[in-house]
């Protein structure tokens, strides 16, 4: 049933975007309860599909002028509750807005709508001598869109950055309505960095409707290697050996023996299933210098303990080893029914005392662990497997991520890297900056966002964050 509030703002929203891309009922609604972090969740009251910047912005004076929440949203493969509807209101999917409106090779650009998938915009640079460089593991799901909202990264983050780096500008519809262009092609402009302010902010200052991203020139080359470990000990030192010796490979890799079957039984790729642990190792750039830098990184591996390392024979195998990485998450399927990824950032050193942390953490809780790591950025992905239908697995796999978040900032780390806060780990907020951070962040979120009507609840631990009181309670998996 529908409830008065939001029985106001229907008829206004099927004028703007159609009957057929609005939903309301609950069996429709409850697609959208949750994102890639499935223990918590909560239906929107509607659910609308604009498919354009006009649309959105009248979407969003609609909801004003109802006192309403609203919210965007993109492909929902976020891993930090970055899209739940927290209180309900008007969830608003970019999915439809899905055009690459331009492909400027001159000026080394491209201009895309929100809900344009990442790997799309690889397909369509296919050949030109370009590409755009953010390559988020769920890159043949996630929306640019969506890899702004929450300054996604991915395995060649190491040397690219992450989306950050590569975004010139933005069109977006702010909270009031009104539509704003911030940025644009020519890159950096004068005054305060709102481009670079907007990116990773997860839908809490506008909804962003377009965007200009950097094209980076393809390499010349690449060297792709598997280096493949008996001991995860061993596999680190290797990581800390090639960054000491002053190179910069494109990715670095590490992956577990768990997620290694996983792999295997998808892919059939040949990988080592009796090691520990194997590292995806890949230099790029100009032809010149490739050999030398394969040939330096073997020896660095081989003197950290690596009982062989592996090259791809040719570009058919290089692709596919970044297949099976890049669909890692896919496998876990074949694992466990459900799992939480974690996404905390340690210091390079810190990785072997990290991953014995996380096995010390799966002992205690009885919960089974498998982790890939964008290891040369300190980037790990601890994946806790468990089924969401059992409330006390649930509580587990929460506490269990507590302790390796904390265990994160405990050694010098971050409880984030490229997954976002969402409602997921703003406890953590008040540990890893101070107060006047905070306040700082507030005031930003506040200048764009006033009413907080605007994606509430997220990121900054405020008080509706902290436990206020919900009118739209929702619930958690297994409750």
């Amino acid at each position: 049933m529908v409830s008065p509030t939001i029985a106001q703002v229907l008829g206004p929203l099927r004028q703007i975007v159609g009957a057929e891309n609005l939903l309301t009922s609950a069996s429709e609604r409850i697609v959208y309860e949750c994102d890639g972090f499935v223990v918590e969740k909560n239906s929107p009251d509607v659910v609308v599909f604009p498919t354009s910047t006009d649309q959105v912005a009248r979407i969003v004076q609609a909801c004003n002028e109802a006192d309403i929440p609203f919210l965007p949203r993109g492909a929902g493969t976020s891993l930090a509750g970055g899209c739940l509807p927290v209180g309900g209101g008007v969830m608003i999917v970019l999915t439809k807005m899905k055009e690459i409106l331009e492909i400027n090779l001159r000026d080394h650009y491209a201009v895309v709508q929100p809900g344009v998938v990442n790997v799309w915009l690889t397909q369509a640079l296919s050949g030109s001598g370009y590409h755009y460089a953010p390559d988020p593991s769920s890159q043949s799901a996630c929306t640019i869109g969506g890899n702004v909202a929450t300054n996604s990264g991915g395995p060649h983050t190491l040397k690219y950055g992450v989306t950050v780096n590569h975004v010139l500008g933005v069109e977006a519809v702010l909270a009031d309505g009104s539509i704003a262009m911030i940025g644009g092609p020519a890159g950096e402009m004068p005054g305060p960095d709102l481009v670079g302010a907007m990116v990773g902010s997860e839908g809490t200052l506008a909804i962003v409707t377009r965007v200009w991203v950097r094209l980076t020139r393809d390499p010349q080359g690449y060297r792709t290697m598997l280096g493949i470990f008996e001991s995860v000990d061993d596999a680190t030192h290797a990581i800390s050996a090639i960054i000491g010796a002053g190179m910069i490979p494109a990715a670095l890799e590490m992956m577990d023996q768990g997620i290694l079957v996983a792999l295997e039984e998808a892919f059939q790729f040949g990988f080592p299933l009796d090691a520990q642990a194997i590292l995806l190792i890949e230099v790029d750039g100009l032809e010149a210098g490739l050999d030398t830098q394969r040939d330096d990184i073997i020896r660095l591996c081989e003197e950290s303990g690596a009982r062989e390392v592996r090259m791809a024979a040719d570009q058919q195998e290089r692709l596919k080893l970044w297949k099976c990485r890049k669909q890692a998450f896919g496998a876990i399927g074949r694992l466990s029914s459900s799992f939480c990824t974690q996404d905390g950032v340690v210091p390079r050193t810190q990785l072997p005392n990290i991953f014995k942390k996380i096995q010390e953490t799966s002992e205690k809780y009885d919960i089974r662990i498998v982790n890939v790591f964008h290891a040369g950025d300190g980037n790990l992905h601890p994946i806790l497997l468990f089924d969401e239908r059992d409330p006390d697995q649930v509580k587990k796999v929460m506490e269990a991520s507590g302790e390796i978040l904390e265990a994160c900032l405990e050694a010098g780390g971050s409880v984030t890297g490229e997954h976002g806060i969402g409602v997921e780990k703003i406890r953590y907020m008040n540990k890893m900056f101070r107060d006047s951070d905070l306040q700082a962040m507030r005031q930003l979120r506040d200048a764009f966002n006033p009413d907080n009507r605007l994606s509430p609840d997220k990121m900054l631990p405020t008080a509706g964050a902290c436990g206020m009181e919900q009118t739209h309670p929702g619930r958690q998996a297994a409750l």
